[in-house]
């Protein structure tokens, strides 16, 4: 095992950054082990972190869902820019702003259908607002806005409160983070006529031997869920517990639009596959895309994510793509509840998975992490 690896994680919890931590690091050789360490708690006062320890993986979701929504192309289901209006019959005759920060009621009609390129780009027109506006207010006030906390809305009456909404911009003539990707897994679960999760179990995580990969941990694997956290200013805040919370057990509610759990190893088997050249998953076109920059220069603006975001950064079909510096061409992205994975263009994969949501205390981690490689 990387000492580097072991050492990250053991540093980082004596410091309280979190009480535990799992990390991989692999390479694309399907006969090379991966180095995988564990340190810290479960849970502040309980037992130690396994390192098959089943986590809220969140945003690493997204380039899972786009491996499928892919998988549906070359399945000859859906091209990449046709409507998604004949499944989602929701987003048909589009209202945009006239822009992003107009009343609500100043609008136009959209000049063109959503496809599933758009949610694939976070193009659609739908996602975070993260100036001030009147549709930053009617997200929050229709239970559409983005945030830590897991769906409270199921899959349909989501997507119907979004739908009252008007578009940012018109589909493909901007970029805004995060909900296209809740709209493309509403599209998967009614294009294969079942729910999400179900599809992906039978279409990737079966065949990957992805068995602990799911939207929520069945009760007899409870005992692996980790509690989640956060910090504030009088530290860590427990949000879920152990072996509870949002993710025990079959949710109330349809999360076709939600979010998954995994562990290190499940996440590796689909990772290692995209690093190999995602022969048996995709084709080398559709792996190029969604591994490399598709957002044009111009709707890279500093108001539509955090800022100094698009600094020697691109985005693919679900993950970030290093565009300059001593990483370009490395692709990934990081979930919320303090997680992150990335891939090399030498094939080098790296997975961390904490339960402490991002931000400036586990953020050092994450960039630490991403400086390591495996041992020789």
């Amino acid at each position: 095992m990387s000492t580097d690896l072991a050492d990250l994680l053991r540093r980082h919890v004596e410091a309280g950054t979190v009480p535990g931590a799992v990390a991989l690091l692999g390479s694309a050789d399907p006969s090379a082990e991966p180095e995988v360490a564990a340190a810290g708690v479960a849970a502040v006062g309980g037992a130690p972190l396994r390192d098959d320890a089943i986590m809220r993986i969140q945003s690493m979701t997204k380039v899972i869902t786009a491996v499928a929504a892919l998988r549906v192309v070359e399945a000859g289901r859906l091209g990449l820019d046709e409507s998604v209006e004949r499944w989602l019959p929701e987003l048909a005759d589009r209202r945009v702003l006239t822009s992003p920060t107009a009343a609500l009621d100043d609008t136009v009609p959209a000049a063109r259908p959503i496809t599933l390129r758009h949610l694939l780009t976070n193009g659609s027109g739908y996602g975070m607002a993260i100036a001030d506006s009147p549709l930053k207010d009617a997200m929050a006030a229709n239970g559409t806005e983005a945030g830590p906390e897991p769906p409270a809305l199921g899959a349909d009456e989501w997507l119907a409160r979004l739908a009252e909404l008007p578009l940012a911009f018109q589909p493909g003539d901007g970029w805004r983070y995060h909900h296209s990707f809740g709209v493309l897994g509403i599209l998967l679960a009614r294009l294969a006529g079942r729910p999400l999760g179900e599809h992906l179990d039978d279409d990737l995580f079966g065949p990957l031997g992805m068995a602990d990969t799911a939207l929520w941990v069945p009760p007899g694997k409870l005992d692996r869920l980790p509690a989640a956290y956060r910090h504030d200013d009088g530290g860590l805040v427990e949000t879920e517990p152990a072996g509870g919370g949002f993710y025990a057990g079959p949710p109330a509610v349809a999360v076709d639009h939600g979010e998954l759990v995994s562990t290190a190893r499940d996440f590796f088997r689909f990772a290692r596959v995209l690093a190999a050249g995602g022969e048996g998953l995709l084709s080398a076109e559709h792996l190029r895309l969604l591994t490399t920059d598709q957002v044009a220069a111009h709707l890279k603006t500093p108001d539509s994510f955090f800022p100094g975001f698009w600094d020697g950064m691109g985005w693919g079909f679900g993950v970030g793509v290093q565009t300059e510096g001593p990483r370009r061409g490395r692709y990934g992205w990081a979930g919320g509840q303090g997680t992150d994975f990335f891939v090399d263009p030498g094939g080098t994969v790296g997975i961390l998975l904490t339960q402490v949501e991002l931000g400036e205390h586990v953020w050092p981690l994450v960039g630490e992490f991403q400086e390591l490689r495996p041992a020789a």
